[in-house]
């Protein structure tokens, strides 16, 4: 009994050793380790102004004024005059409904208006009678009669209101069968055919003014604050790369795309000389500008997301991307900053950070200090997806 003992010792001491023997053995065969994935952190770069004006900006032309026209009533069409291509001025005509119904439709509603017209002057006229017969001898009528001319009186009168509201509503109705230039533009595209039934609402043809040409660029939050500093932007667009024209922004878009986290901005320009832009040419935006010198004392403006509190309340913190020395990784190291105040859509950051540092901009309450993570870039410029 006492060997078997001694036996089932002997085979526990000697049971880690030979786990210890079998790792080394794969360590020396050339075994692997498992690979460890890395989580993919959402960052930008800490920008400065070289970032609105060291790469072009993508984006596409379109008209200053487009609409897609249709009518407010419904019919078949008799007259169609335009066709695409064509110049029209603001009022020319374009398409037209047959307006016989609607004539006929206004000649019973002025028809109706001349016989209420007649009624309310009868029934005004009746109730002036009865009452200077009331007045003069208020026996030989009563009160009630009374009463009564006034009513009808009053009930013609808005039988009256009502059917002019009606005549009108009908001069409408035939002025909406003829289809005008809202604006001087061109005819770009055309979607029914004449002599056919068109109904309300339904689009007929498309009108453009190219005469004022808009570019759309998209900006990122890490940029977005230093546009009110632009001084000069030029557009050139891929079918003329030798044709550069001047811009000027027209707006700003006050909300990010949720996908890309950048903000749309509408430039605008006039038809250059030697070269005409069309609606849809894709081009690229240069821009130029310059930062006060009272205002690159300000700050450094930061995604609100991007900052956190740690154990004390009162100090905020960002996280900052270090690139380590393994392949694509990251490591993240918590910073104190100062925050200065908010601004239209970020916080201004007046210390703890510099340019070019990468800063984690969102899932901040998930990382841990030191951990290592992969760099998910948020401040590329581009296109809207």
């Amino acid at each position: 009994m006492n060997g078997f003992k001694n036996v089932a010792q002997s085979f526990q001491v000697v049971k880690p050793a030979l786990l210890c023997a079998a790792l080394a053995l794969l360590v020396a065969c050339g075994a692997e380790p498992p690979t460890v994935t890395l989580k993919k952190v959402p960052a930008v770069r800490v920008a400065d102004i070289t970032d609105l004006t060291e790469s072009p900006f993508p984006g596409k032309a379109k008209a200053g004024q487009e609409v897609n026209l249709s009518f407010r009533v419904s019919g078949p069409l008799v007259d169609f005059p335009v066709q695409v291509g064509d110049q029209v001025n603001q009022g020319d005509l374009l398409v037209r409904i047959d307006p016989k119904d609607y004539i006929n439709s206004l000649g019973t509603a002025r028809g109706q208006l001349e016989r209420a017209e007649a009624a309310a002057t009868r029934a005004k006229s009746d109730y002036q009678r009865i009452q200077r017969v009331y007045k003069a001898d208020p026996g030989a009528t009563s009160e009630t009669a009374v009463d009564l001319a006034l009513a009808a009186q009053d009930s013609s009168k808005a039988t009256v209101n009502s059917l002019q509201s009606a005549v009108s509503a009908a001069e409408d109705q035939l002025k909406y069968t003829s289809l005008r230039a809202p604006f001087a533009g061109e005819i770009v595209s055309t979607y029914v055919d004449n002599y056919e039934t068109v109904v309300a609402k339904q689009p007929i043809l498309r009108l453009l003014d190219p005469s004022s040409i808009e570019f759309v660029i998209y900006v990122p939050e890490s940029s977005i604050s230093y546009v009110p500093y632009v001084e000069s932007i030029s557009v050139t667009f891929d079918a003329a790369p030798n044709f550069s024209i001047p811009a000027t922004i027209k707006e700003v878009g006050r909300e990010a795309s949720q996908s890309t986290r950048t903000y749309p901005v509408t430039l605008v320009m006039s038809q250059p000389e030697g070269f005409e832009i069309l609606p849809g040419m894709s081009g690229s935006a240069l821009v130029s500008a310059r930062l006060p010198k009272e205002a690159k004392q300000v700050g450094i403006e930061l995604p609100a997301t991007a900052i956190f509190s740690h154990r004390d309340p009162k100090k905020s913190f960002v996280w900052v991307m270090t690139a380590s020395a393994e392949g694509d990784a990251y490591q993240v190291n918590r910073r104190e900053v100062e925050v200065g105040g908010l601004s239209n859509s970020g916080a201004i950051i007046k210390s703890g950070i510099e340019v070019g540092d990468w800063v984690v901009v969102r899932g901040v309450n998930s990382i841990t200090e030191g951990q290592n993570v992969r760099l998910d870039d948020y401040s590329d410029k581009g296109s809207e997806q």
